[in-house]
């Protein structure tokens, strides 16, 4: 019953930091592996690991997708959607310091500034309206924001159904 409750509180703690830019997904998807090895007969096993990996690093290869297809959406160029990806990478490592979510809030600054200097460097003719581009960037960083922590509903429910059967 310990075990249970250790789990769900990981999976739920995985869930809070998703929003706030930090490695939830990945804990979670530890707090699983975890269990399977100290509970072997827990009913998290080798498939559930696996499933519950999947969708994670779907997950992630969505975060970084939706923000640059967002940028095009939005009239950008190839480079616009680049500096949206690595924009908001950098803007979350960084962050700005504020407490709990600033990762959150420079990974959103990184993504709109990121996509607004590399469509400032597009030659006149080739690029759309800069800003109009940038705000396309922070939407599709919502989006995946919202994505991810969809997937990290869809990894919780998966990893806690198979822990408490198995019990």
């Amino acid at each position: 019953m310990l075990s249970l409750a250790l789990l769900g509180a990981a999976l739920v703690g995985g869930l809070l930091l998703i929003p706030l830019g930090l490695p939830g997904l990945w804990l979670m998807l530890g707090a699983a592996v975890l269990h399977w090895v100290l509970v072997p007969l827990g009913g998290v096993g080798l498939w559930t690991v696996a499933g519950a990996g999947a969708l994670v690093v779907v997950a992630e290869v969505l975060e970084f997708t939706i923000s640059a297809r967002y940028t095009r959406k939005y009239g950008g160029s190839r480079r616009a959607s680049w500096g949206a990806v690595l924009g908001g990478l950098a803007g979350a490592m960084v962050g700005i310091p504020v407490p709990l979510v600033g990762s959150l809030i420079g990974a959103f600054a990184g993504a709109f500034l990121g996509a607004l200097v590399a469509e400032l460097t597009v030659a006149r003719d080739a690029r759309g309206a800069p800003v109009r581009v940038a705000t396309g960037a922070f939407a599709g960083r919502v989006v995946a924001a919202a994505a991810k922590v969809g997937i990290g509903v869809v990894v919780a429910m998966l990893v806690m159904a198979a822990a408490v059967v198995g019990n």
